[in-house]
């Protein structure tokens, strides 16, 4: 299937200019022409077969940029969906700027929390979505939505998504639900993720950027993982709908590529004892079955043989 890009943009409310633009790119299944239209442009129409199509927004971690996960958003439109990715340079902690998916951290607060999203894009993306032009307009299915995050952007969306409607399915990687101490919280409290949908939460057997940021949450790197305590602790009982995936030898940036060395925290992480080209695989395979289970209806069967991979390096449902 012949994939092609297109961008957009949304505003952020309450956020001041310069600083209040989210840029997106926008991937879907394409159907060639060969058209006048197509040479002079570079534009091709969406392929009308698959539509409308179910729309996987994914969410980066803090200054990992879009281009980032574009391998994961062009895998997920060559198998039909419509994958959306942004930047928004934006307010991060200690009055830096920087690629954010953003977090409200007053939302975070124990007198807030659960009671609204801790993040401004999301909803803001979702919206935007809505007013699209172009080969993909009204070929979307914005009733049929999942969120993919990594690291912050992972936590976030689990804190998060029940407050929008339209998600059916949610998948992390590099995250949890640990809270750190500054907003109040007691020493090692995990908080309850705000979802109503299934969760695929994956990592990785050598993530050192959770490992190296554990004093933020009163933890330390002895006690257990804060990614297991997310989902013992953090996400509800769904019948074995929410899936743990762990993949062998991979680390805090398997589901980035390229990884880039000149931001973010990438020197914190441990070395890949797997070929990151192998995880990108398998966590792709995983990803596309958890979601064409959710969004589409499929057999779980679908989900089950891609967590057969020889990759994977435990497997936990609840």
């Amino acid at each position: 299937m012949s994939v092609r890009s297109i961008w957009w943009a949304a505003a952020i409310p309450g956020a001041e200019a310069p600083f209040d633009t989210a840029h997106l790119r926008v991937f879907y299944p394409a159907k060639p022409t060969g058209s006048d239209a197509e040479r002079l442009s570079g534009v091709f129409p969406a392929d009308p077969v698959g539509a409308p199509y179910p729309v996987a927004v994914i969410v980066s971690g803090v200054n990992v940029g879009q281009e980032a996960y574009r391998w994961l958003a062009v895998e997920l439109a060559s198998r039909g969906y419509v994958a959306v990715t942004y930047d928004w340079v934006g307010e991060l902690f200690g009055g830096l700027k920087g690629i954010t998916p953003g977090v409200e951290l007053a939302a975070a607060k124990p007198d807030a929390y659960g009671t609204r999203a801790t993040t401004p894009s999301v909803p803001v993306i979702l919206d935007a979505l809505k007013t699209m032009t172009g080969p993909v307009a009204g070929l979307l299915d914005l009733d049929n939505v999942a969120l993919i995050g990594h690291s912050a952007g992972g936590t976030v969306i689990l804190q998060s998504a029940r407050f929008f409607p339209t998600v059916k399915a949610v998948a992390a990687y590099g995250t949890h639900t640990m809270v750190a101490t500054m907003l109040g919280w007691p020493a090692g409290t995990v908080l309850p993720a705000q979802v109503d949908s299934p969760v695929l939460l994956m990592n990785g057997e050598n993530d050192g950027v959770i490992n190296g940021s554990a004093d933020r949450y009163g933890s330390s790197p002895e006690k257990r993982d804060p990614i297991s305590r997310t989902f013992d602790e953090a996400l509800p009982d769904a019948g074995g709908d929410n899936v743990q995936v762990t993949f062998s030898g991979a680390n805090h940036f398997g589901i980035v590529h390229p990884v880039d060395e000149t931001a973010a925290r990438a020197f914190l992480d441990l070395p890949a004892e797997t070929d990151p080209a192998a995880t990108r695989a398998a966590l792709a395979d995983v990803t596309t079955a958890f979601l064409d289970v959710h969004l589409r209806g499929a057999s779980g069967d679908v989900l089950d043989k891609a967590l057969q991979n020889p990759d994977i390096a435990g497997i936990r449902r609840r």
